[in-house]
């Protein structure tokens, strides 16, 4: 716990994910209720959380029950906004202040995420997260495969990506679950976030593991 620590007091850049970890639920899931299809999706999200099958295979799987027309996306962003976990904004806040970059990568929608980076006055080309595609009438027509973050793996190529890109010496992945986890390395360290939803595989493999972003907050301000 130390030495995460250590690094979050010296750190140029923080990578958070979203679904469970800034805002309160699985945008996918909530997503899918609002479709009909709750119960199917959020096995299949429990799982891929869990790391039992690759996150490509959930993604897809779950966007085949679902099938998201266009008017859907736009009803649901319109009705049921998202809900910030208790604390985020003021970490973030303290970020901004301090200097700090902070980014939102995600496994979650690039649509869905927008008003969530917005709340929290983080620049949408701050914004790493998945694309659904719509044909021209406005029918599901699948997601774009090239972003790293569809698949099992991608959140560690946005963290290399960004260390490459802007030379930061000391990133943190913040997030909920393993692929999250898997962020680190390249991250320079992970903290397990598990205020919403605690994920056993990462609360036993992060090195620390916080259920209150007080608690981050706290480091960040006792330099």
């Amino acid at each position: 716990m130390e030495e995460v620590q250590l690094i979050l007091r010296n750190c140029d850049a923080i990578c958070f994910d979203v679904d469970s970890t800034v805002i309160r639920d699985e945008g996918i899931d909530e997503l899918a209720k609002f479709a009909g299809k709750g119960s199917e999706v959020a096995s299949i999200t429990a799982n891929a959380m869990g790391g039992s099958m690759t996150y490509q295979d959930a993604l897809s799987v779950r966007l085949n029950i679902i099938k998201p027309s266009l008017t859907m996306v736009r009803d649901f962003i319109r009705t049921c906004p998202p809900t910030l976990t208790p604390g985020i904004k003021k970490l973030v806040d303290v970020l901004h202040t301090t200097g700090r970059s902070t980014y939102l990568v995600s496994g979650g929608f690039l649509s869905l995420i927008t008003p969530v980076a917005k709340q929290l006055h983080i620049p949408l080309e701050n914004v790493y997260a998945n694309r659904l595609k719509f044909y021209f009438n406005g029918d599901y027509a699948g997601f774009d495969e090239n972003q790293p973050t569809s698949r099992t793996g991608g959140k560690a190529v946005v963290a290399q990506h960004l260390k490459d890109t802007y030379g930061y010496k000391n990133l943190i992945f913040i997030g909920d679950g393993v692929t999250d986890l898997e962020s680190s390395p390249p991250a320079d360290a992970f903290i397990g976030y598990g205020g919403n939803v605690i994920r056993p595989a990462v609360q036993t493999k992060a090195k620390w593991f916080v259920t209150d972003f007080n608690e981050i907050c706290d480091v960040l301000l006792a330099n």
